[in-house]
């Protein structure tokens, strides 16, 4: 049974949700502001006594005004509690604070989502990207990642990479298990993946197929860690039929690249690598479901991210529920050999044969 097959509020319950729904957008940038501003940071280090509003001020050097008013809409945030006159930080606001995960997904929501947000409704009626014309004029993210403002881009990357990052050990051991000697990376992005698996085996030789700006970046990389010559480019556009994949591989493998895509444009592009493929060679697709995570937070957080997919990406993708993903897989031709969940920060290892 699914975990939202059962209404688990009663009407009072639903109503106060709803309420806190409605100020949703400012309970984020209160947040944000406490953070940035220094104010959790004082609190923080003054420990559990805590200090009074006054002397919060004075240390952070923002106005007892300003102080106050992010302060009090932290008590009903429950970021902070009160002792007496004193605010003192509390575990959620440690969380904001300290936390790593929660660092990034702020930073991606603030510095990428907040603003395209905003043309959420006319994304769903056009079926396009209506929000990333906050940032430039481009038919999707991917195009424009190399020209987005500095804070953004860097947002973005660390988001991306984050949750990737985590996975790469036990995916390594996973797929040198196979002893491969030529890897296709497609959607290679930076080079994150072809660089660790260089570093891993000395012999291996990797091919990045990805959009010719981005595989630019990725080349470079490649350069500064000494890997040119066993990290070859090949850039194209995968949906463009008229470009042929690379050669042939022993792997076929894809990080967080299909969720980037539509159904039918996922199945598209299988079917290709169906066709190009050896029929000993093996695909690997690497993935978050959000039906496949055992936390509520982390099938909250995906089906959030499908919204910037909607919004900024390409307007047509999103993170998927895992049965649609294994149908698209059967009817593109092949079978799943294995299926690994729980890498990483849930991610879930796609092993593919073509059938």
């Amino acid at each position: 049974m699914s975990r939202y097959a059962v209404d688990p509020l009663t009407a009072l319950q639903a109503k106060e949700q709803a309420q806190k729904l409605a100020f949703a957008p400012i309970a984020f940038q209160a947040a944000q502001s406490l953070r940035e501003l220094g104010i959790l940071a004082v609190l923080d280090a003054a420990g559990p006594t805590g200090l009074s509003a006054q002397q919060i001020a004075e240390r952070s050097g923002v106005s007892e005004y300003g102080a106050k008013v992010l302060l009090d809409m932290g008590l009903s945030t429950l970021v902070v509690t009160q002792d007496g006159d004193n605010y003192v930080l509390a575990r959620l606001g440690h969380f904001l604070l300290h936390d790593a995960m929660t660092r990034v997904n702020m930073d991606f929501t603030a510095d990428v989502c907040y603003r395209a947000m905003s043309h959420l409704t006319e994304t769903i009626r056009s079926g396009r990207p209506e929000g990333l014309r906050e940032f430039g004029d481009w038919p999707t993210i991917y195009e424009g990642l190399s020209r987005l403002p500095e804070k953004a881009r860097k947002s973005w990357f660390d988001f991306d990479h984050f949750y990737s990052d985590k996975a790469f050990p036990e995916l390594l051991q996973r797929i040198f298990a196979e002893r491969p000697k030529t890897i296709v990376d497609i959607g290679g992005n930076t080079g994150k993946w072809s660089l660790q698996c260089c570093a891993h085996d000395e012999d291996v030789h990797m091919t990045i197929v990805d959009l010719p700006r981005q595989l630019a970046l990725a080349l470079d990389n490649a350069r500064e860690h000494g890997f040119e010559a066993r990290i070859h480019g090949h850039p194209m556009n995968i949906l463009d039929d008229s470009q042929p994949l690379p050669d042939e591989a022993d792997i076929w493998w894809m990080s967080q690249f299909l969720d980037c895509f539509s159904p039918m444009e996922i199945l598209r592009i299988l079917r290709r690598i169906r066709a190009a493929m050896r029929p000993d060679a093996s695909v690997y697709i690497l993935e978050l479901f959000w039906d496949r995570q055992h936390f509520e937070a982390a099938a909250y957080s995906l089906n959030a991210t499908s919204l910037y997919f909607a919004c900024l990406a390409n307007g047509n993708s999103r993170f998927y529920h895992s049965k649609d993903m294994l149908d698209i897989v059967e009817e593109a031709g092949f079978v799943v050999a294995e299926q690994v969940d729980d890498i990483g920060l849930g991610h879930t290892l796609l092993r593919l044969r073509a059938g």
